[in-house]
Protein backbone atom coordinates (compact mmCIF):
# COMPACT_ATOMS: atom_id res chain seq x y z
CA UNK A 1 0.00 0.00 0.00
CA UNK A 2 1.08 3.49 -0.71
CA UNK A 3 -0.50 7.09 -1.12
CA UNK A 4 -1.30 6.56 -4.75
CA UNK A 5 -2.42 3.23 -4.41
CA UNK A 6 -5.40 2.52 -6.98
CA UNK A 7 -7.75 1.42 -4.19
CA UNK A 8 -7.83 5.38 -2.33
CA UNK A 9 -10.37 6.04 -5.14
CA UNK A 10 -12.61 3.51 -3.74
CA UNK A 11 -12.14 3.80 0.15
CA UNK A 12 -15.53 5.61 0.43
CA UNK A 13 -17.20 2.76 -1.52
CA UNK A 14 -15.65 -0.32 -0.27
CA UNK A 15 -14.55 -2.00 3.50
CA UNK A 16 -10.82 -2.63 3.79
CA UNK A 17 -8.64 -4.44 5.84
CA UNK A 18 -5.39 -3.16 6.53
CA UNK A 19 -3.96 0.46 7.21
CA UNK A 20 -4.97 3.96 5.61
CA UNK A 21 -2.62 3.39 2.38
CA UNK A 22 -1.08 6.81 2.62
CA UNK A 23 -0.33 6.16 6.48
CA UNK A 24 1.58 3.18 4.59
CA UNK A 25 4.38 5.11 2.66
CA UNK A 26 4.70 7.48 5.29
CA UNK A 27 5.17 5.37 8.25
CA UNK A 28 7.65 3.16 6.73
CA UNK A 29 10.46 5.26 6.76
CA UNK A 30 11.41 4.13 9.95
CA UNK A 31 13.89 7.05 10.49
CA UNK A 32 10.93 9.39 10.40
CA UNK A 33 8.69 7.51 12.52
CA UNK A 34 11.01 7.11 15.29
CA UNK A 35 11.25 10.97 15.06
CA UNK A 36 7.53 11.12 15.64
CA UNK A 37 7.63 8.72 18.66
CA UNK A 38 10.45 10.76 19.93
CA UNK A 39 8.55 14.00 19.63
CA UNK A 40 5.74 12.37 21.50
CA UNK A 41 8.13 11.46 24.56
CA UNK A 42 8.07 7.88 23.35
CA UNK A 43 11.80 6.51 24.23
CA UNK A 44 13.65 5.31 20.82
CA UNK A 45 17.33 4.89 20.64
CA UNK A 46 19.31 7.41 18.96
CA UNK A 47 20.18 7.45 15.38
CA UNK A 48 21.43 9.75 12.40
CA UNK A 49 20.66 9.59 8.62
CA UNK A 50 23.63 9.31 6.00
CA UNK A 51 23.55 9.60 2.62
CA UNK A 52 26.23 7.75 -0.10
CA UNK A 53 26.52 11.66 -1.44
CA UNK A 54 27.10 13.22 2.10
CA UNK A 55 29.25 10.83 4.39
CA UNK A 56 31.00 12.88 7.12
CA UNK A 57 33.66 10.10 7.80
CA UNK A 58 35.24 12.84 10.61
CA UNK A 59 31.81 12.46 12.18
CA UNK A 60 31.35 8.53 12.31
CA UNK A 61 34.71 8.54 13.89
CA UNK A 62 33.22 9.91 16.79
CA UNK A 63 30.39 7.30 17.13
CA UNK A 64 30.06 5.20 19.88
CA UNK A 65 30.10 1.61 18.70
CA UNK A 66 28.81 -0.52 18.46
CA UNK A 67 26.28 0.51 16.61
CA UNK A 68 23.65 -1.05 13.76
CA UNK A 69 23.28 0.21 10.10
CA UNK A 70 19.57 -0.03 9.09
CA UNK A 71 17.37 0.47 5.80
CA UNK A 72 15.55 3.56 5.95
CA UNK A 73 12.25 1.13 4.37
CA UNK A 74 13.00 -2.44 5.02
CA UNK A 75 11.09 -5.88 6.36
CA UNK A 76 12.12 -7.05 9.88
CA UNK A 77 15.85 -7.62 10.56
CA UNK A 78 16.67 -7.83 6.06
CA UNK A 79 19.71 -5.52 5.63
CA UNK A 80 20.12 -4.72 9.07
CA UNK A 81 24.03 -5.26 10.48
CA UNK A 82 25.78 -4.74 13.33
CA UNK A 83 29.59 -2.68 13.35
CA UNK A 84 31.49 -2.85 15.96
CA UNK A 85 34.58 -0.20 14.69
CA UNK A 86 34.99 2.63 12.66
CA UNK A 87 36.48 0.48 10.13
CA UNK A 88 33.87 -2.43 10.18
CA UNK A 89 31.48 0.48 9.39
CA UNK A 90 32.74 1.69 6.20
CA UNK A 91 33.36 -1.68 5.14
CA UNK A 92 29.85 -2.29 5.14
CA UNK A 93 28.68 1.21 4.08
CA UNK A 94 30.59 0.33 0.86
CA UNK A 95 28.71 -2.75 0.52
CA UNK A 96 25.36 -1.31 0.77
CA UNK A 97 25.75 1.86 -1.34
CA UNK A 98 27.28 -0.65 -3.86
CA UNK A 99 24.45 -2.31 -4.37
CA UNK A 100 22.05 -0.19 -4.34
CA UNK A 101 19.47 -2.25 -2.42
CA UNK A 102 18.14 -0.18 -0.16
CA UNK A 103 18.43 3.04 -1.94
CA UNK A 104 20.94 5.93 -1.53
CA UNK A 105 20.58 6.43 2.60
CA UNK A 106 20.58 4.51 5.71
CA UNK A 107 20.52 5.07 9.49
CA UNK A 108 23.36 4.38 12.23
CA UNK A 109 21.58 3.65 15.35
CA UNK A 110 22.79 2.64 18.64
CA UNK A 111 23.02 -0.57 19.68
CA UNK A 112 20.58 -1.98 22.37
CA UNK A 113 22.32 -4.89 24.19
CA UNK A 114 19.20 -6.29 26.54
CA UNK A 115 16.37 -8.36 25.95
CA UNK A 116 14.32 -8.00 22.71
CA UNK A 117 10.53 -8.43 22.54
CA UNK A 118 7.82 -7.78 20.03
CA UNK A 119 4.32 -6.43 20.29
CA UNK A 120 1.57 -6.81 18.26
CA UNK A 121 -0.77 -3.82 18.56
CA UNK A 122 -4.47 -4.75 17.85
CA UNK A 123 -6.80 -1.72 16.71
CA UNK A 124 -9.97 -0.71 19.00
CA UNK A 125 -13.02 -2.83 18.39
CA UNK A 126 -14.94 -6.03 19.57
CA UNK A 127 -13.37 -9.19 20.04
CA UNK A 128 -14.27 -12.76 21.17
CA UNK A 129 -12.38 -13.04 24.36
CA UNK A 130 -12.67 -16.24 26.69
CA UNK A 131 -16.25 -17.12 25.91
CA UNK A 132 -17.60 -13.43 25.47
CA UNK A 133 -17.19 -10.48 23.02
CA UNK A 134 -15.00 -8.03 24.78
CA UNK A 135 -14.71 -4.04 24.14
CA UNK A 136 -11.93 -2.46 23.52
CA UNK A 137 -12.75 1.62 22.88
CA UNK A 138 -8.42 2.04 22.57
CA UNK A 139 -5.76 -0.14 21.25
CA UNK A 140 -4.69 -2.80 22.77
CA UNK A 141 -1.61 -5.44 22.79
CA UNK A 142 -1.50 -9.02 22.75
CA UNK A 143 1.19 -10.72 24.61
CA UNK A 144 4.73 -9.87 23.67
CA UNK A 145 7.19 -12.26 22.16
CA UNK A 146 10.57 -12.84 23.70
CA UNK A 147 13.54 -13.14 21.14
CA UNK A 148 16.21 -14.85 21.00
CA UNK A 149 19.55 -16.45 19.51
CA UNK A 150 20.40 -14.06 18.17
CA UNK A 151 23.14 -13.10 15.50
CA UNK A 152 25.58 -10.96 15.72
CA UNK A 153 23.72 -9.17 17.87
CA UNK A 154 20.61 -9.14 15.67
CA UNK A 155 17.50 -11.28 15.20
CA UNK A 156 18.06 -12.99 12.22
CA UNK A 157 15.36 -12.56 9.40
CA UNK A 158 12.63 -14.67 9.19
CA UNK A 159 12.76 -15.79 5.57
CA UNK A 160 16.14 -17.28 6.86
CA UNK A 161 14.98 -18.87 10.03
CA UNK A 162 11.20 -19.38 11.87
CA UNK A 163 10.67 -17.41 14.40
CA UNK A 164 9.20 -20.32 16.13
CA UNK A 165 12.82 -21.19 16.71
CA UNK A 166 13.84 -18.22 18.32
CA UNK A 167 10.87 -17.00 20.29
CA UNK A 168 8.80 -17.70 23.37
CA UNK A 169 5.34 -15.20 24.38
CA UNK A 170 5.62 -14.47 27.66
CA UNK A 171 4.22 -16.17 30.47
CA UNK A 172 1.17 -13.84 32.72
CA UNK A 173 3.73 -13.38 35.16
CA UNK A 174 6.02 -11.93 33.19
CA UNK A 175 3.70 -9.61 31.81
CA UNK A 176 2.32 -8.56 35.12
CA UNK A 177 6.03 -7.16 35.36
CA UNK A 178 5.63 -2.77 35.77
CA UNK A 179 8.08 -2.18 32.80
CA UNK A 180 6.56 -4.60 30.53
CA UNK A 181 3.10 -3.41 31.29
CA UNK A 182 4.91 0.12 30.60
CA UNK A 183 6.35 -0.89 27.43
CA UNK A 184 3.00 -2.41 26.53
CA UNK A 185 0.87 0.89 27.07
CA UNK A 186 4.04 3.05 25.32
CA UNK A 187 3.02 0.90 22.24
CA UNK A 188 -0.88 1.46 22.64
CA UNK A 189 0.61 5.25 22.05
CA UNK A 190 2.63 4.69 19.04
CA UNK A 191 -0.23 3.09 17.64
CA UNK A 192 -2.45 5.60 18.05
CA UNK A 193 -0.18 8.16 17.14
CA UNK A 194 0.37 6.08 12.95
CA UNK A 195 -3.44 5.67 13.46
CA UNK A 196 -3.38 2.01 13.18
CA UNK A 197 -6.56 0.42 11.50
CA UNK A 198 -5.15 -3.31 11.39
CA UNK A 199 -2.43 -4.63 13.95
CA UNK A 200 0.87 -3.37 13.70
CA UNK A 201 3.91 -4.69 15.48
CA UNK A 202 6.44 -2.90 17.11
CA UNK A 203 9.90 -4.48 18.22
CA UNK A 204 11.43 -3.16 21.41
CA UNK A 205 14.65 -3.77 23.25
CA UNK A 206 16.75 -2.80 26.62
CA UNK A 207 19.92 -1.13 26.91
CA UNK A 208 22.43 -2.18 29.43
CA UNK A 209 20.27 -0.90 32.23
CA UNK A 210 17.33 -2.44 31.52
CA UNK A 211 15.56 0.30 30.23
CA UNK A 212 13.51 -0.89 26.75
CA UNK A 213 13.18 1.61 23.97
CA UNK A 214 10.95 1.07 20.59
CA UNK A 215 13.29 0.85 17.63
CA UNK A 216 11.25 -0.72 15.40
CA UNK A 217 7.44 0.49 14.23
CA UNK A 218 5.84 -2.29 11.39
CA UNK A 219 2.32 -0.81 9.71
CA UNK A 220 2.30 -4.06 8.09
CA UNK A 221 3.88 -7.02 9.97
CA UNK A 222 4.36 -10.28 8.75
CA UNK A 223 0.88 -12.94 9.19
CA UNK A 224 2.29 -16.42 8.39
CA UNK A 225 0.77 -19.11 10.18
CA UNK A 226 1.00 -22.58 10.79
CA UNK A 227 -1.93 -23.56 8.35
CA UNK A 228 -1.00 -26.22 6.18
CA UNK A 229 1.17 -29.42 7.01
CA UNK A 230 4.19 -28.39 5.18
CA UNK A 231 4.00 -25.30 7.38
CA UNK A 232 3.99 -26.19 10.70
CA UNK A 233 6.73 -23.55 11.80
CA UNK A 234 5.65 -20.77 10.07
CA UNK A 235 4.03 -19.33 12.76
CA UNK A 236 4.55 -15.32 12.75
CA UNK A 237 5.09 -13.43 15.69
CA UNK A 238 1.65 -11.86 15.78
CA UNK A 239 0.29 -15.50 15.60
CA UNK A 240 2.57 -16.81 18.07
CA UNK A 241 0.99 -13.71 20.40
CA UNK A 242 -2.75 -14.79 19.22
CA UNK A 243 -2.39 -17.97 20.47
CA UNK A 244 -1.31 -17.13 24.06
CA UNK A 245 -5.03 -15.36 24.18
CA UNK A 246 -6.78 -18.74 22.97
CA UNK A 247 -6.55 -17.52 19.20
CA UNK A 248 -5.66 -20.11 16.10
CA UNK A 249 -3.99 -18.81 13.46
CA UNK A 250 -7.56 -18.78 11.62
CA UNK A 251 -9.01 -17.07 14.18
CA UNK A 252 -6.03 -14.56 14.27
CA UNK A 253 -7.33 -13.78 10.06
CA UNK A 254 -10.98 -13.44 11.39
CA UNK A 255 -10.77 -10.79 14.14
CA UNK A 256 -8.88 -8.85 11.59
CA UNK A 257 -11.30 -9.24 8.96
CA UNK A 258 -13.56 -7.79 11.70
CA UNK A 259 -12.32 -4.40 12.22
CA UNK A 260 -12.73 -3.76 8.53
CA UNK A 261 -13.06 0.02 7.98
CA UNK A 262 -14.46 2.30 5.16
CA UNK A 263 -13.78 6.26 5.13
Amino acid sequence: MYKDHPIVKYLHRVNLVGQIPENVEKYDDKFQTNALLKLNNLPVPHSILISSNDINYSNLKKLNFPIVIKPIRGRGSQGVTKVNNFEELLINLKLIFDKKVYGTSVYLEEYLSGNELTITVMPPGNYPLKNEIKTFSDFWCLPPVNRFNHENGIAPYNGTVAVVNNSKVLNNEDRSNKSIQQLMNRCEKAAKLVQAKAPIRIDCRANDEGNYYLFDLNMKPNMTGASRPHRFDQDSLSALAARQIGWSYSELLINMLGQNWKL
